[in-house]
């Protein structure tokens, strides 16, 4: 099993809902990420697709930095979004967009 990414997130609401926090760990990242038949880098481009197109910025903050790590390119994350924005609304993509300008930033600085 593969270390699962660290999270301030999932840390802050362990003690709430500590059994969503075991399964994100154990299953989600342990066992769904580390399936042979997607790539991480594509498993990302998916995810981002997934979170832009529901409007889940919140969660979309964390997994647009995974992506970057994951080997996604800014400019295949710029390129998810403009292409959403014909499928999943103006307004996600321009929510989404806040959200990349951010991790581009944070990115930047390291």
């Amino acid at each position: 099993m593969a270390k699962t990414p660290p999270s301030a997130n999932r840390d802050k609401v362990r003690a709430t809902v500590p059994k969503l926090i075991d399964l994100t760990e154990k299953v989600l990242f342990g066992d769904v990420w580390e399936r042979p038949g997607l790539s991480k880098r594509d498993r990302s481009l998916i995810t981002c697709a997934a979170l832009v197109a529901m409007n889940r910025t919140e969660q979309f903050v964390g997994h647009s930095q995974r992506a970057l790590d994951n080997g996604v390119t800014k400019e295949e994350l710029s390129e998810l979004v403009t292409h959403l924005a014909f499928y999943g609304g103006w307004p996600v993509a321009m929510s989404a967009s806040l959200v990349l300008k951010d991790t581009f930033e944070k990115n930047e600085k390291k």
